[in-house]
């Protein structure tokens, strides 16, 4: 069917442009054939109708490089779901506000019946569904094919999934308000109804379509048949034989094929692969590669054409000249070696695209050009959650119902964008000092009184301080309570804390939250949230908290004005419309291009194919139709690692088919061609290597061992830091003489320390009460006592019961056990000072001892270990403690905290650890081997020979074991030098 407009057309107005031609180019230069010798007016009243607004973006501006002309009406296909089409035929329901409904109608079947699903999976499961849903209405399909699906062996994932489908019924009715992809099929139709009768008179073009979706295809196809319309398919495949085209047909198996959505719109009009018609004699780039890859994609049945048209490709080195292919050995040496193709693409004057769909490789590539201060121009941008106003609304969020922690508090506190309506200098340093204050005292949750007792202990010297507080606590008292509430109750609230943050003390508006690109889509996203806020219904916090994301996950932040003109980077479908200079497809491995197939929680391969639904190889069909455009353009990088972070990775299906055909054929040069193109990346690759290479080797630190002046030497230790100065000198080096301590935890966490302050407590609690251990009374008193102490100190509910239990295991060992210390002596003395010193020396030892106990015999030292207690081998030489109190007992004292302070000194008829772990067991300290006088000279040779100058502090001396970490081993370099090396004295001043 030809006509005036279109004479080169065959049986239906069907053209093509092969692959590698720049498709936006060959597109206009067809256009000007046909029109432009017209008459001025004959280019303006033809309606082109482009895949998307970048295509529609790339036409224009081939227009406007001349000459002058008029334009075409240029739209998007998408817009005939907004074109007016009568009263009868609203406008589509916006898609936010179809989820919301869905998420309200899902909640609902949850709370029913809550074994269907999590909640946590509340909004994904209702994207999932309007997802299907769209499909279903792009497709034509209705609830009833889906219900009449043979469901045989799936019974009960079935009855599941069509409570769920079942959900979406309401909105197939017709009188149902239409969705974007139902009103899209609704003016298909319409349109396809109006051209019967009166068709049209002015030129309508579909150009860079697949038709991969229903409505699309039938638009497709009521265009192609009209005397003047046509349409325009991108990176036909002119080479693929007819018998190729015909094993096509069966969607099943090859839906995967890239040109199989093309011989689908050729059955549609009844035509064959050779009845198309060029749009424009614009020349592939390389019709030899053309070639090559069209055999190289042949479907699996007809491979062995391999064999038979292989010789016929002739010398293969014109179809490779321009491809190279880079193997490297990590994402991330593949993402450097990229940047520096692409740095040195700007310098000759090149355009260069990096098209990929992994999103990671090119944050990667992203960071690695930051090297020469370049930032790409990136199509995709920014997911609007991974912004500063996204996280920052995040944090935001995540505190909502919650009693906010300091961790959670100074997250929001440091966020650039809080206190961001004022100078940030105080803030920061308040922030600061409230974060080492938070950490000495060990709040689980800072609240309003704790604050305000802050800014008053410290606030002597900023007058500031106390304002500063008071607005950290109105806005902590924005943060609204868990509970349900509609949505916009929620929004309301989370707004109103997060401009409160944001502003700062005083500061009216919202400071910085809501400016530049991304506060501005930030912005929008939640007006449109509050715009179908009444559809979602009322929901709890962490329901609010999980649709609050889901919705801006769906939002991305570009900012065409910062990236660089010649450095373009692209997803798959953009190859498409990119006429770069140099085309690099990156991450051409199995699961990233292609991707794998999401997975599908409704519809098996077959229930899909049974109803009429896109099959998930659809997917990779476009992958591998953009793969073959875009590998089909003048100049080509084919790039993939080797690895990825955690295994092997296997190569793309194509790159495979490609280097498999390429290895077959010796006798057409593709041995060596293949070879050529491994060597060009192979150099590439060699030169970025040598640029992530230090040009020096930085020699490694040796072991430390630092020798101070002696007046900086520490004149007072306590006896459990004598055992660090035996095992660990440097760490007493590092605490004592340079004055670091390690931080405080942020959170209060149950670690070793807690538990054995919580326990200390209890038995010292139940001694105080001098009940005797063999009251029938003394194991009910006790676990009574425990569990007051643990409800006060122990704010985790599963750690109380468990060291709760702990203590009832040992209940019974350790009233025993108390029973024969009280014969020997009677509990005086708890946590209580010590200390004894050496004048000579001018130094002091102290200590504080859990128990003392006094008796006929002398003073008894007890001490508790939650641990497993040393052993007494260990006593001798290492753990000293027990045996350093006893000194101190005999040649200094202890005295008692109370109001009359008491000094307890004399004879140490003995000492033992208790320890609490297991089922308990008691470990004495060997006194009788090393007695107290002969533990005070050997402590008093020790403290002498670190009085010495060459004496140094040396890293990890003899810790107890290698595993063993110190909080110091970042200073010492330990990892630079290992047990190896010997220390090396260094004078320090």
């Amino acid at each position: 069917m030809s006509s005036e407009t279109f004479p080169d057309a065959g049986t239906a107005h069907l053209y093509a442009l092969p692959c590698g031609v720049d498709f936006a180019e060959g597109l206009v230069a067809g256009l000007r054939a046909r029109f432009g010798d017209r008459g001025p007016e004959a280019m303006a009243r033809v309606t082109v109708y482009l895949g998307t607004n970048r295509m529609r973006r790339r036409v224009r501006d081939i227009f406007d490089q001349g000459p002058a002309t008029l334009l075409p009406r240029l739209r998007l296909i998408t817009d005939l779901a907004l074109d007016p089409l009568g009263p009868e035929l609203p406008l589509p329901v916006a898609p936010l506000r179809r989820r919301l409904e869905l998420t309200q109608l899902v909640s609902r079947l949850i709370e029913a019946q809550p074994d269907l699903a999590p909640r946590a999976a509340l909004y994904d499961l209702s994207d999932s569904l309007a997802g299907l849903m769209d499909e279903m209405q792009g497709e034509g399909v209705s609830p009833d094919d889906i219900a009449g699906l043979d469901v045989t062996d799936l019974s009960g994932h079935w009855a599941r999934s069509l409570q769920f489908l079942n959900i979406v019924n309401i909105w197939f009715g017709p009188d149902a308000a239409p969705d974007r992809e139902a009103r899209q099929r609704m003016a298909v139709e319409r349109l396809i109804a109006t051209w019967a009768e009166t068709p049209p008179s002015d030129p309508v073009i579909v150009a860079g379509s697949t038709g991969s979706r229903g409505a699309t295809a039938m638009f497709l196809e009521a265009v192609a048949r009209q005397e003047q319309g046509a349409v325009v398919l991108p990176g036909v495949d002119m080479d693929q034989p007819r018998e190729v085209w015909e094993r096509l047909d069966e969607a099943l198996a090859a839906e995967d094929h890239p040109q199989f959505r093309f011989r689908r719109i050729l059955r549609m009009l009844g035509m064959e692969a050779d009845e198309l018609r060029l749009w424009h004699d614009t020349p592939a780039p390389s019709p030899a590669r053309n070639k090559l890859v069209s055999l190289s994609l042949r479907p699996a049945p007809v491979t062995d054409q391999w064999r038979d048209e292989g010789p016929g490709l002739g010398d293969l080195g014109p179809a490779t000249q321009g491809l190279t292919l880079l193997e490297a050995p990590s994402p991330r040496m593949e993402a450097e070696t990229i940047a520096l193709r692409m740095r040195a693409a700007v310098d000759e004057g090149k355009t260069v695209a990096l098209v990929t769909p992994d999103r990671m490789l090119t944050r990667q590539v992203s960071a690695a050009l930051d090297r020469w201060d370049l930032v790409a121009d990136d199509s995709a941008g920014v997911p609007l959650p991974l912004t500063p106003p996204g996280r920052f609304l995040r944090l935001v969020a995540e505190i909502m119902g919650e009693r906010p922690g300091p961790s959670a508090i100074l997250s929001l506190l440091k966020h650039p964008l809080c206190h961001s309506g004022r100078d940030r200098g105080p803030h920061l340093l308040r922030t600061r000092e409230l974060e080492l204050w938070l950490r000495r005292e060990g709040a689980a949750y800072p609240d309003a009184a704790l604050l305000t007792r802050w800014a008053e202990k410290t606030g002597e010297r900023d007058t500031g301080r106390i304002a500063w507080a008071d607005w950290l606590c109105e806005a902590l008292g924005l943060v609204p309570e868990a509970g349900d509430k509609p949505l916009s109750g929620h929004l309301d609230c989370h707004l109103a804390l997060a401009e409160c943050l944001a502003s700062g003390p005083g500061a009216e508006g919202s400071g910085g939250l809501w400016d530049e690109a991304a506060g501005r889509a930030a912005r929008q996203c939640c007006d449109r949230l509050a715009e179908h806020a009444e559809a979602a219904g009322e929901m709890g916090t962490r329901d609010y908290r999980s649709l609050f994301l889901g919705v801006m996950r769906r939002v991305e932040v570009r900012n065409p004005d910062i990236g660089h003109p010649q450095i373009l980077i692209r997803g798959t479908l953009e190859a498409r419309v990119q006429g770069a200079d140099l085309t690099i497809l990156a991450s051409m491995n199995e699961g990233s291009w292609p991707e794998a197939p999401p997975a599908d929680p409704w519809l098996n391969r077959k229930m899909r194919a049974q109803a009429g639904l896109l099959l998930p190889e659809r997917r990779i069909g476009l992958s591998a139709h953009d793969y073959q455009q875009a590998v089909a353009v003048r100049e080509v990088w084919i790039t993939r690692s080797t690895r990825s972070s955690d295994s092997e990775t296997v190569p793309s299906r194509w790159i495979n088919r490609l280097t498999n055909l390429l290895e077959g054929l010796p006798d057409q040069g593709g041995r060596a061609a293949l070879a050529e193109m491994r060597a060009r990346g192979a150099d590439w690759l060699a030169r970025a290597t040598a640029l992530s290479v230090a040009q020096a080797r930085v020699p490694p630190a040796p072991r430390p061992s630092p020798r101070p002046p002696v007046a900086a030497r520490p004149d007072r230790l306590s006896v459990t830091a004598i055992r660090t100065l035996i095992r660990d000198p440097y760490a007493i080096y590092a605490s004592r003489v340079l004055r670091l301590r390690s931080l405080d935890p942020l959170t209060p966490e149950p670690d070793a320390a807690l538990r054995g302050t919580v326990l200390h407590e209890v038995f010292e609690k139940f001694l105080k009460e001098r009940l005797a251990p063999t009251d029938p009374r003394a194991k009910a008193r006790l676990m009574e006592i425990t569990e007051e102490v643990l409800e006060a100190q122990c704010p985790w509910p599963t750690v109380r019961r468990l060291w709760i239990a702990r203590i009832a295991r040992i209940s019974d060992w350790f009233l025993t056990t108390e029973a024969a210390r009280q014969k020997r002596a009677t509990p005086r003395h708890f946590e209580i000072d010590g200390s004894a010193v050496m004048k000579d020396l001018n130094f002091t030892l102290t200590a504080q001892a859990d128990r003392i106990d006094e008796g006929p015999e002398g003073l008894l030292i007890y001490d508790y270990k939650t641990g497993a207690p040393p052993t007494k081998s260990q006593q001798k030489t290492f753990e000293k403690q027990l045996l350093l109190e006893a000194a101190i007992a005999e040649h200094g004292s202890f005295v008692s905290k109370a109001a009359q302070q008491i000094e307890v000194r004399g004879r140490v008829a003995g000492a033992a650890y208790i320890g609490l772990a297991g089922k308990g067991t008691t470990v004495d300290a060997p006194l009788d081997e090393i007695p107290p006088a002969q533990v005070w000279a050997q402590l008093r040779e020790l403290i002498a020979r670190w009085q010495e100058p060459e004496r140094g502090y040396s890293a990890r001396m003899a810790m107890m074991s290698d595993k063993d970490r110190s909080d110091y081993d970042h200073l010492s370099r330990f990892g630079e030098w290992d047990f190896s090396h010997e220390a090396r004295g260094e004078d320090v001043r």
